[in-house]
């Protein structure tokens, strides 16, 4: 018989850090109302798989050393914004041009290893 790998589940999807994202994402869902990557409005009402849907973003990718389940790492996005940033970090704004640290360009010219959300 073929075995089965099973796939590896994300922190923030199991174990410890799974209860405390939860908290937070509620939160999140609760208080932003606008979309941390592209900065347009998020409505609320709109469910998977629609494009503009809200999800729950890693500033920070889990991949690339962001905490899973911290509310300091997390912000309101939609999915297809969250979708084309996937886990792209750029350094920070000192060069001419962005360098990319991730495996694929993102659209916008963003420093996300600085970025910090705004209290609301």
């Amino acid at each position: 018989m073929a075995q089965i790998k099973k796939r590896a589940l994300r922190p923030d999807r199991q174990g410890p850090h799974r209860r405390q994202f939860e908290k937070n994402k509620q939160i999140i869902l609760k208080t932003q109302r606008i979309c941390g990557i592209c900065g347009k409005p998020v409505n609320m009402h709109l469910k998977y798989p629609d494009p503009m849907s809200p999800v729950i973003d890693h500033i920070i990718p889990i991949n690339k050393g962001g905490h899973p389940s911290a509310m300091e790492n997390l912000q309101l996005a939609h999915w297809s914004c969250n979708r084309q940033k996937s886990d792209k970090l750029f350094a920070s704004k000192g060069k001419l041009q962005p360098q990319n640290i991730g495996n694929r360009d993102l659209a916008w010219s963003t420093d996300w290893t600085s970025y910090a959300p705004r209290n609301l």
